[in-house]
């Protein structure tokens, strides 16, 4: 019984370090709160900078953003060994009053594997202040 109980155990935990993701790049920071934004400022950019920690080149594949509110912009050329690259992310805040959560997913490969990592950039949108209309502008039409 302690044999079984104990292949069972070196089973499961065989089959958690297989699942674990192989590390491939080093990147400080997987989301990016803009904080409070405004609407007419429209446009913000965060660029994500990560670092190629493999033996090999890597390559960006894809980089896909979960709404078209979201753009994203990357280099295609390979990253060296030990050679940083960037995503700019830029969010668009014209018309989207209220808080957003955004994800983007990003599609490496070392030439023979493809390995994902998901970037978030997050915030609250404060709505634009519409002018309130003068009374003495507003025509009032006479009945007679």
């Amino acid at each position: 019984m302690k044999k079984l109980l104990l292949f069972a155990i070196a089973m499961v935990m065989a089959f958690t370090v297989s699942a674990q993701e192989q590390q491939i790049i080093e990147i400080a920071e997987k989301t990016h709160d803009f904080g409070t934004i405004k609407e007419e400022d429209g446009r913000v950019t965060h660029v994500f900078t990560f670092k190629n920690v493999t033996e090999g080149p890597l390559t960006i594949k894809n980089v896909r953003a979960s709404c078209g509110c979201t753009t994203p912009a990357w280099s295609r050329e390979p990253i060296a060994p030990g050679a940083e690259a960037q995503i700019t992310v830029t969010y668009n805040a014209s018309g989207r009053p209220g808080a957003f959560h955004k994800s983007v997913t990003v599609t490496l490969s070392n030439g023979t594997e493809d390995f994902t990592q998901v970037l978030f950039i997050k915030g609250k949108v404060t709505p634009k202040q519409v002018a309130p209309v003068a009374e003495e502008n507003v025509a009032v039409p006479t009945v007679q």
